[in-house]
């Protein structure tokens, strides 16, 4: 059939959803490398159809997982407003013959690097019980004539194909006496709040808001970037600070949907901001990732997808991780940071010096950007002891060729200290807490993006 409707997320029976992701994660398909018996699908898919490029992939909360494609190299993709979505809105098949033709699919950026597609077919892969987990997709960079209909059940064929496949890798995994599930979660004690529903809850009714801190040329005090922090606008609560549901969310696994949310919109607020005066676009915001979102190998066809929908140039958003997400796995981490330096975002480690990492280790990774941890410029003018440690911090990032920002800075004298030991930036409530987007833009407004002169307690 044809799509008419608005390709925009859609909305689902929550058990509906729930018991859709329990069927996923039964396959142990999730975060896997692709396999032969997938490949052989799209390389066949590709030839039958003469498509510029095939995508099979699997979704879960937050995203699409590429786990064989023909042409284009895509490993994951967002997933709100991707052809998923409206598959599952349809639940069947979709075809579009002529994008350019589609009122609802002109100005759609596409998360496709080498090809701009004007057409495609996308079909369902199932569970044996009839739900959704995926879709074989082809793309064309020419208008199709009409999909006959011994075409269209070619394709659902082939993606039956896959769904056999998926059932043979489940009924191995429980042969093998594998019940684990990427999804599951250890039950929350009775009482304890926040949990995974609650969560869930505020994911949907847009209740996690992006406050912003300022990051500012000491010398200056011009803004020359800004970190991103996320906050609940509980509408019983208020507002809840993030180590009061970061943990829970970790540990029920939303964080990865929390993050992506993140992700997304510190992207569509930094593309309002350029809109709103050009001289912002060279602004960069940084953003926080955990240790679960570091660690997908796709996180770089990710963020890009994130990027173009967005409108946003890679140089415009920084990427922040700790010391702790990095060192357990160097030659994963390694991987990532080199895919997600190819698109140009910038690279910052974050509470450097609390972690464990050796500094001979550090300068393996492309970093740009050393955060010295607030717990170091809270001592400074404690002894000769802490400032050696900042000291030794900046003339090693120096050395590395990175920058250094200082976090937490409350007072005028650890202002100076850090100007004196060569610290070129640094945030901090000197300068400015975290704030709603609205009073940060009112800050951007200022001649030259210039802060009034630092008072030991700034008000907002």
């Amino acid at each position: 059939m044809i799509l008419q409707a608005e390709p925009e997320t859609a909305k689902f029976d929550e058990q509906q959803e729930d018991a859709r992701l329990a069927a996923l994660a039964s396959t142990g398909i999730l975060d896997t490398e692709s396999e032969p018996s997938f490949d052989a699908v799209t390389r066949l898919t590709a030839e039958y159809f003469k498509a510029d490029t095939v995508l099979l992939g699997f979704a879960d909360e937050s995203r699409v997982w590429i786990k064989s494609y023909w042409g284009e190299p895509v490993r994951e993709l967002p997933r709100s407003g991707s052809i998923f979505d409206m598959i599952l809105a349809e639940d069947g098949p979709i075809v579009v013959t002529n994008i350019d033709d589609d009122p609802n699919f002109q100005g759609r950026h596409w998360p496709l690097r080498r090809i701009d597609p004007i057409s495609f077919a996308a079909v369902p892969v199932r569970s044996p019980d009839g739900r959704v987990l995926g879709g074989l997709a082809i793309y064309s960079c020419m208008p199709r004539r009409p999909m006959a209909v011994s075409e269209l059940h070619m394709l659902e064929s082939l993606a039956e194909l896959v769904s056999s496949q998926l059932e043979l890798r489940r009924l191995r995994k429980a042969l093998q006496g594998n019940t684990k599930s990427l999804r599951a979660a250890p039950k929350s004690s009775p009482g304890i709040w926040p949990d995974k529903s609650d969560l869930r809850v505020a994911l949907e009714k847009r209740q996690f808001v992006l406050h912003y801190q300022p990051e500012v040329e000491l010398a200056t005090r011009k803004i020359i970037g800004l970190e991103a922090l996320i906050r609940w606008q509980h509408p019983e609560r208020g507002l809840i600070p993030p180590m009061d549901f970061i943990p829970a969310a970790e540990e029920s696994g939303m964080i990865l949907s929390i993050g992506d949310w993140g992700l997304a919109e510190a992207c569509r607020q930094i593309h309002q901001w350029s809109n709103e005066d050009s001289a912002h676009s060279s602004l960069r915001v940084c953003v926080n990732l955990s240790a679960r979102q570091f660690t997908r190998r796709g996180l770089a066809d990710h963020v890009e997808a994130l990027l173009r929908r967005s409108g946003v140039s890679s140089r415009q958003l920084g990427l922040e991780m700790t010391e702790s997400s990095l060192v357990p796995n160097a030659g994963a981490a390694m991987e990532v940071l080199s895919s997600l330096r190819r698109l140009g975002v910038s690279l910052l480690v974050d509470d450097f010096g609390t972690g464990y990492s050796s500094l001979h280790q550090l300068h393996a990774f492309p970093f740009d950007v050393l955060k010295i941890d607030r717990s170091f410029v809270t001592r400074m003018t404690e002894g000769e002891q802490p400032l050696h440690i900042v000291r030794t911090i900046v003339d090693l990032a120096r050395v590395l060729g990175m920058d250094v920002v200082a976090e937490g800075i409350e007072t005028r004298e650890q202002d100076a200290l850090l100007r004196n030991l060569g610290c070129r930036f640094g945030q901090g409530f000197l300068f400015s807490r975290p704030l709603p987007s609205e009073k940060i833009g009112r800050m951007l407004r200022l001649p030259g993006r210039i802060l009034p002169e630092p008072q030991l307690v700034p008000t907002e």
